[in-house]
């Protein structure tokens, strides 16, 4: 009998155990949630921490910054924009085709390279005819006439527009955009990344 009970202590043990491991997890998951919620600017569909990677952070705003990227950088070294919407709030979707439109001296400040990378909405490369998974200031971009710069998110290639295009994948897909070195608006907050635009 007395063998009995301790089994069954031994069994009430190992599951206080579990749950309070589980609840443990799912509280720190609430908190993180919050923490980067807090810590997160969202302007024209587009999402930046302008706060990792800074000293003075505290514990749980670095460890919030570490579950959404990895080793990232201060932000004085390389700024991060995400998005996985259009302007009008609905996902990215490679059934339907967008642009994003950066006016003359509208592209990232930067004082060392920008990019624009597509992953699908885990974060992973996509793979796509012409092995493009980014385009930016490095990647032979053809302005407009008025020197504005359109990039071309589509499923096919953009007629006459093949140097601009990023391909996109037939599902659901997420950008991240950044700025290496990047210039005193960004820093500040007042550069604002214009919206990804659904064209059809």
């Amino acid at each position: 009998m007395a063998h009995i009970l301790i089994t069954l202590n031994n069994a009430h043990v190992v599951q206080a155990i579990i749950i309070g491991a589980v609840l443990a997890f799912l509280t720190a998951n609430v908190i993180m949630n919050a923490v980067m919620k807090a810590m997160t600017t969202t302007v024209n569909g587009w999402s930046i921490t302008l706060k990792c990677g800074q000293p003075g952070n505290s514990l749980l705003q670095k460890a919030a910054c570490a579950r959404i990227l990895p080793a990232v950088n201060g932000v004085q070294e390389a700024a991060y924009w995400t998005t996985t919407v259009d302007n009008a709030g609905r996902a990215l979707n490679g059934q339907h085709t967008y642009i994003l439109h950066f006016t003359a001296g509208q592209i990232p400040p930067n004082a060392a390279f920008w990019s624009l990378t597509l992953t699908d909405v885990a974060g992973y490369m996509v793979k796509n005819p012409i092995d493009r998974s980014s385009v930016g200031s490095r990647s032979g971009l053809v302005p407009n006439a008025d020197n504005s710069i359109d990039i071309y998110l589509q499923h096919v290639a953009p007629a006459g527009h093949e140097p601009n295009w990023l391909p996109v994948p037939a599902g659901n897909f997420k950008l991240m955009l950044r700025a290496y070195l990047p210039g005193r608006a960004v820093l500040d907050g007042t550069y604002h990344v214009p919206p990804i635009m659904k064209v059809q």
